[in-house]
């Protein structure tokens, strides 16, 4: 019994729950894809300056 009234709490506070508009999710999206893409070419230059690095002494 306790799983139907946890469920019952869920549907309760997602009614609460401001989502965002179509403009806001797209400007969220663009954001969060900008950051992942610049996170990811960060990585990728250390990465290679590192391997260069331990290339040269090793």
């Amino acid at each position: 019994m306790k799983i139907i009234k946890f469920f019952k709490n869920v549907s309760r506070e997602m009614k609460k729950v401001s989502w965002p508009k179509g403009r806001e999710l797209t400007s969220y999206t663009i954001t969060v894809l900008t950051t992942v893409a610049f996170v990811a070419v960060f990585f990728a230059i250390i990465d290679l300056g590192i391997s260069q690095l331990l290339n040269l002494f090793f």
